[in-house]
């Protein structure tokens, strides 16, 4: 009899899971996580090099990310657009192949309207891999129709000062804070002292604008 009921209650226990609105174990998903970096407006920058350390111990170079800040457009100086983080994190995809969920991540930015060049390694939270993990396998409750996310996601907010901000993007495609930490400044400069103290661009006259109505935000981010 016990062995009938055991066998029973696994069962309804598949059948109550075949039925969840909300599973998404087996909706599509990428073998890949992407990791993206960001900068508050007018905060021109440059990332140099980026590391990701998994929660198996393993370090996979990510390689350069590009320009960050946005410096390169004219939004104007009629607000102070500069102060805290932009509402769209959104940007390309650059997938971390190969690398389970992240323990900690490693990123080395130009900070051009400084003319300063930061590192750090930040730690991640357990609750950030927990919500990157369920961005993947739970539909989220508002529009249980849809598919769950195909690939988890975090952005790396790079700001001056050296701040970093961290943000993972959950079931519904919130973007939740998670993280922050303060980066120190790289001893031997832009391109740890191979491009001869230059940086990799100029500071932009939309941004140099901007600076010189406003400054530099500091404390904002």
């Amino acid at each position: 009899m016990k062995p009938l009921i055991a066998l029973l209650g696994v069962l309804l226990l598949g059948g109550c899971q075949a039925t969840d609105p909300l599973s998404g174990e087996n909706d599509p998903k990428d073998h890949q996580w992407n990791l993206q970096f960001t900068g508050p407006i007018y905060m021109s920058g440059w990332v140099e090099a980026s590391l990701v350390e998994d929660i198996k111990g393993r370090i996979l170079n990510h390689g350069a990310g590009g320009v960050i800040g946005s410096g390169s457009s004219d939004y104007g100086v009629a607000t102070e657009l500069a102060r805290g983080w932009p509402r769209d994190l959104g940007g390309g995809i650059h997938g971390v192949t190969g690398a389970d969920l992240p323990k900690r991540v490693f990123v080395r930015w130009q900070s051009v309207v400084e003319q300063k060049t930061y590192r750090a390694w930040v730690d991640i939270p357990e609750e950030a891999r927990k919500i990157m993990h369920t961005s993947t396998h739970r539909r989220c409750p508002k529009t249980p129709e849809r598919e769950a996310r195909y690939m988890a996601s975090m952005h790396l907010g790079l700001a001056p000062g050296g701040i970093v901000q961290v943000w993972v993007g959950d079931e519904c495609r919130k973007q939740v804070k998670v993280a922050r930490a303060q980066a120190e400044i790289e001893p031997l400069g832009p391109d740890q002292g191979n491009s001869e103290g230059r940086y990799a661009h100029k500071v932009s006259e939309f941004s140099k604008r901007y600076i010189e109505k406003y400054g530099i935000p500091y404390g904002s981010w």
